[in-house]
């Protein structure tokens, strides 16, 4: 089989299995990464797979990845939220950070270092996730929904921190004998330089009328590659992806960013999205799940505990006792940053095969465990039922 027609079968399970997913409020893109774990355990189609042309499709879908979460990182509306959900949030990463880089330290014989990063990255939000669940039980607009979606915004700035920080480890292992340490630090300035200037350079972007759609969407694509191409040169292709989008959300004008939130948001979702969790989950090493199935319940008994007791602890005067379980059981959802920097661990042999795995087989399992959890104890302890019926008596 070609790889077209590959990507065509590809889609099409996609598609199906992916609306049998929304029906328990999980999202369809993980659907993806279901077939890929699928493929790893057993593959028809490896010269396929192990193609380049395959290979530089799934890069592609973690850069437009990468860029829509740098895109979509308000950065003044962060730094707005109250004091509670500063202290929420830090608290509970950094709690889940250091239990998760000791599990990880101890059982994966990992470094220091590389574990509690792995946790940082492990230990950020999927607000995506978690909308259509408090959507759907009208907690949105309460305290409580506000707390939980301002602590998955707060988070993307760690998420981010653990990008860059991640993109440097990735830079040192990679030993760049062509470069020397000061060219690898100019490159690394020029990146963010390059922010400030087209920032800087807002009004006049603002003031070029673009001709029609077409033309302004190369003019993204050549912004995007841009930064991604200068990063690759010190290995920093994530840092490009995710500061290119952060300089576009600051100099695109207004009417135009609707068309970066629905069109590039559909390609990069609909097109390459699917090719890189495909390539995520082909990447697992299945037996050692199903050898080690322990390490996956250990991993999530114990981040779910973390976060649940912290949350209690720092929410019990505020919200109250069963909220503050709520939103412990709420911030346990993981969404695609964690699994983009867990690959580019891997992929530049900073994390072992069995970590990844494990990691990857633990999100997996996050993904259908908390929206019944989440659900089962809104449902039981009836929060937000008061609301929902003064609502339907007005």
């Amino acid at each position: 089989m070609n790889l077209i027609l590959f990507l065509a079968l590809v889609f099409l399970v996609t598609f199906i299995i992916g609306r049998l997913l929304e029906k328990i409020r999980v999202p369809w893109i993980f659907s993806a990464l279901l077939i890929g774990l699928g493929l790893a355990a057993y593959n028809p189609f490896p010269e396929v797979t192990s193609s380049s042309s395959f290979g530089f499709l799934a890069e592609l879908g973690m850069i437009f990845l990468l860029f829509i979460i740098g895109f979509e990182l308000n950065v003044k509306r962060i730094f707005q939220q109250k004091g509670f959900i500063f202290k929420t949030t830090f608290a509970v990463i950094a709690a889940e950070a250091i239990v998760g880089g000791f599990i990880i330290h101890y059982v994966f014989d990992t470094p220091w270092l590389i574990a509690f990063l792995v946790a940082s990255s492990f230990a950020t939000v999927g607000e995506a996730v978690l909308l259509p669940i408090l959507d759907e039980f009208k907690l949105v607009k309460t305290r409580l929904g506000q707390t939980i979606l301002g602590v998955g915004v707060l988070d993307d700035i760690i998420e981010v921190i653990t990008i860059i920080v991640a993109v440097a480890f990735i830079g040192r292992s990679a030993g760049h004998a062509h470069f020397n340490i000061g060219l690898n630090l100019l490159i690394l300035l020029l990146l963010f330089g390059l922010v400030f200037i087209f920032v800087g350079l807002q009004k006049k972007i603002h003031s070029f009328k673009f001709k029609d759609i077409p033309s302004f969407f190369l003019f993204i694509i050549f912004f995007i590659f841009l930064f991604v191409g200068i990063g690759k040169y010190v290995e920093s292709v994530a840092l490009g992806a995710l500061l290119a989008g952060i300089a576009l959300r600051n100099i695109v004008p207004q009417d135009k960013l609707r068309f970066i939130d629905s069109e590039i948001k559909t390609m990069a979702y609909g097109f390459f999205a699917p090719i890189f969790f495909l390539w995520v989950g082909i990447s697992t090493d299945v037996n050692y799940l199903f050898k080690f199935p322990f390490l996956v319940l250990l991993i999530i008994a114990m981040t779910n505990i973390t976060k649940i007791l912290t949350s209690y602890f720092v929410g019990r005067k505020v919200l109250g006792w069963r909220k503050s379980i709520v939103l412990g059981i709420s911030l346990s959802v993981k969404f695609s940053t964690s699994i983009v920097i867990i690959k580019l661990l891997f992929e530049n042999g900073l994390i072992q095969s069995s970590l990844y795995s494990v990691l990857i087989g633990t999100t997996i399992a996050f993904k259908f465990v908390v929206p019944f959890l989440l659900s089962y104890f809104i449902n039981v302890w009836r929060i937000g039922f008061s609301r929902i019926k003064s609502k339907q008596a007005v």
